[in-house]
């Protein structure tokens, strides 16, 4: 049970009023969901696991610990928000262009094509592209043959957080692809034949038929699209390890430091429970969104 101190300090004010009831509410949370969690995994912990996360939730109020967890909770949000969109509309488009025009050898070479980023390792992929962003690495080189300046790709706040959102889209939109190309092939096809007896072109084929129905798809895109881009470490800790600062750093990423190299395990199951009901609350937001449309 959290005890709060017996006498508030003297420059009694909102904001410690605020702290105290949001570690109040914090840890109260923590307690109740991850206290169940180590009994179930650990067994023998649970005086231990519970002191963990006690601390856990104490060290949130601390000003350092506050800056580093928003921040690698506000860069997931934002490459949440950059990669799912990006990735569902490239895959959407890519599978409705096959289907449409290249339903044959070439469409099926496409396809595979772009599926091999999907089956590489994450690790590998991260370590690809970061010779391949390096100063002196090919896009620098390319850019170079055309009389522009170089950019330093992974070094910069903006360009090394914008270059893994890329990369993760390159690497996932195969995937989404064959979702995609699977859910319009179950399109019944008499819908189209009408649609152009009534002169439909392709573009509203594609908004009247084909877009309403991948509603469940797109669904199954983003949700999946969401949980992946949340769970994120690979391509953040060969590219750019967090850096430059905090720029990169996320909540994985966060828990992986302080479980493995701070050896803090209340705090990084504290971050991990942060994140897992940050993601079944996306979840549901968007379940309620997307399903509601269909209505």
């Amino acid at each position: 049970m959290l005890k709060f101190p017996a006498q508030a300090p003297k420059n009694k004010d909102l904001s410690y009023a605020n702290s105290c009831v949001t570690e109040y509410i914090g840890c109260h949370i923590f307690n109740s969901v991850g206290i169940n969690a180590q009994e179930t995994l650990l067994g023998t912990y649970e005086k231990n696991g519970a002191k963990k996360i006690v601390v856990a939730c104490k060290d949130f109020t601390s000003p350092g610990i506050v800056l580093q967890d928003f921040a690698s909770l506000k860069n997931t949000v934002v490459f949440t928000v950059i990669t799912v969109p990006l990735q569902t509309a490239g895959s959407l488009v890519l599978a409705a262009v096959i289907a449409e025009l290249f339903h044959n050898k070439f469409g099926n070479f496409v396809k595979s094509s772009l599926f091999v980023p999907v089956i590489a390792s994450a690790i590998l992929v991260g370590t690809l592209w970061f010779t391949l962003l390096s100063p002196r690495g090919v896009v620098n080189s390319i850019i170079h043959a055309f009389g522009l300046p170089s950019v330093n790709w992974l070094g910069g706040k903006l360009t090394s957080m914008l270059s893994v959102c890329i990369v993760s889209v390159w690497k996932n939109v195969g995937y989404f692809l064959v979702i995609y190309f699977a859910g319009i092939m179950d399109i019944p096809r008499s819908l189209y034949e009408a649609a152009e007896v009534d002169g439909a072109n392709a573009f509203q084929r594609f908004f009247k038929i084909t877009l309403p129905g991948l509603s469940s798809v797109t669904f199954l895109v983003v949700t999946l699209g969401t949980i992946w881009s949340f769970q994120v470490f690979d391509l953040v800790y060969t590219m750019t390890g967090g850096g430059p600062g905090t720029s990169t750093v996320t909540l994985v990423l966060t828990t992986y430091n302080a479980a493995f190299k701070e050896y803090n395990m209340g705090y990084a199951s504290a971050v991990a429970m942060l994140m897992f009901v940050f993601v079944l609350a996306v979840s549901g937001l968007q379940k309620l969104l997307l399903k509601g449309g269909e209505d």
